[in-house]
């Protein structure tokens, strides 16, 4: 019994925070939910859980919503925090999800035309959630929707409680500016609901953590977000919330609009602005880009016949050791420790608050360590996704490589990649030399030594050329 009132039934999530119990309000005859509050991630003081505690319980009173979870009450018992909770009967869209598959486009707007309202009036409170994901989204056998945990949302005027340089939230759906360590914002929870909405309809997040974490948080940051080809009517959505610019993206109540408007709703006109305004209407400062500008993509013609040739080869995907490299120097240059929950647990637990953020920083010069790096992140990328590989190519030797269907020609007939060795790096003439094993569908193996010329374009290195080695 907590607080000779509460009874606990049994255990029906755990997170990051704690666990979460169904009970049973023994005053009232009701089903509640109770969150028993554990040390935040990086404090031992028991002190930091109260507070965090209290600003949860605090947070949530504020957003009286038919789409977020009402707060009850907050009290101590023993060492002890327990936050009591509206009870949901339901599972999570996670959870959904894998039970029954992708969501068809009908059946996800549905879901989440509920969650960007619940959204759309806590940014009008003032709060960011910060923690958007399929397992804070939980949804009742009739199909209602309810939003939870805002353990790691921020109020306007609050203080962050976390330390100096931490990141907090779900890898996997984190904005490309938090995982690049700057603070969160309403914008950051529209991304958020974005890659929630490609879970519900692809059947996975957008990007797999695995145990790289730094690699994931590379992908968010320096690639181009990944897209559907059968979102149907919801693919503006996608579009304009996984959008790297935070001040391109649609707003809360943009998103909130499209979705109950159903298939045929003209897109939002874009909103004037020169940086976010705050949910009171202040204008804020513009949010920088995480990256460079983009060079605009050049239309490929319809592809001639496959040439022979090494340029047709892709590059790799994400070797944990090396990439984790190339990702720390770039967390060195925005001066950010990473924290974060790695993956999507049932319970919704939450975490921190990002700390103030460092200065936009120009690109730096590519290091020896993101050279060797990116090399067999491309091969690796290259043998298990072609058309990432192909992105990894500048537009003229996407060309020289006969356009999609002459790298697809190589690549495609590639199972895997092994036995990688980085023999050249060198950031002064931007070549990078390695021997590599590629096992062929067939059965048969080869290996070969190959030279790649590199470029800079902004934040991010693209394959100009494969000049001879030597």
């Amino acid at each position: 019994m907590i607080a000779g009132r509460y009874s606990l039934v049994r255990e029906i999530g755990r997170g990051g925070m704690g666990a979460v119990w169904l009970g049973r309000d023994e005053v009232l005859g009701r089903e509640v939910a109770l969150k028993r509050i554990g040390p935040a991630p990086g404090h031992d003081d028991p002190s930091v859980a109260l507070e965090r505690a209290g600003r949860e319980a605090r947070l949530a009173a504020r957003l009286n919503h038919p789409h977020v979870v009402a707060v009850f009450d907050l009290l101590g018992e023993g060492d002890d925090q327990w936050l009591v909770m509206e009870y949901v009967a339901g599972s999570t869209l996670s959870q959904l999800v894998r039970s029954s598959g992708p969501l068809s486009p009908d059946q996800a707007a549905s879901l989440l035309s509920q969650a960007a309202e619940g959204l759309a009036a806590a940014h009008e409170a003032g709060i960011v959630h910060r923690d958007v994901k399929p397992s804070n989204i939980l949804v009742t056998p009739d199909g209602q929707v309810k939003l939870t945990d805002f353990g790691i949302a921020r109020g306007g005027t609050d203080l962050t409680l976390t330390r100096t340089g931490l990141v907090t939230g779900s890898p996997a759906y984190l904005a490309p500016e938090v995982a690049s360590g700057q603070p969160a914002t309403a914008a950051s929870d529209v991304w958020s609901l974005g890659a929630t909405l490609f879970h519900a309809l692809a059947g996975h997040p957008p990007y797999d953590v695995g145990d790289n974490l730094l690699g994931a948080l590379y992908r968010i940051v320096h690639e181009e977000p990944p897209r559907l080809d059968d979102a149907g009517w919801l693919g503006p959505l996608l579009r304009n919330t996984m959008e790297l610019d935070p001040a391109a993206r649609w707003t809360m109540s943009q998103v909130r609009d499209f979705l109950a408007a159903g298939p045929g709703a003209p897109a939002p006109t874009p909103l004037p602005r020169t940086g976010h305004a705050d949910p009171h209407g202040e204008a804020t400062r513009a949010v920088p880009s995480v990256r460079g500008p983009r060079r605009p993509r050049r239309p490929g013609p319809p592809a001639p016949a496959p040439v022979a040739g090494r340029a047709h080869r892709r590059p790799g995907r994400l070797v944990p050791a090396l990439l984790g490299l190339a990702v720390l120097t770039l967390l060195a240059v925005v001066g950010v420790a990473i924290l974060v929950d790695r993956g999507d647990t049932t319970s919704g637990a939450s975490r921190g608050d990002a700390a103030a953020p460092a200065p936009s920083p120009e690109p730096a010069k590519p290091t020896e360590q993101d050279l060797r790096a990116f090399a067999t992140d491309y091969l690796q990328r290259a043998a298990s996704d072609p058309a990432a590989g192909y992105d990894m190519l500048t537009p003229a030797f996407q060309e020289e490589s006969g356009w999609r269907e002459g790298y697809d020609g190589f690549w495609g007939s590639v199972a895997a990649v092994r036995d990688i060795e980085v023999t050249e790096a060198d950031p002064d003439s931007m070549t990078v030399g390695y021997t590599y094993t590629y096992d062929l569908e067939n059965g048969t193996s080869r290996t070969e030594s190959v030279r790649l010329q590199l470029v800079q374009d902004g934040s991010r290195l693209l394959i100009a050329g494969e000049p001879n080695p030597g």
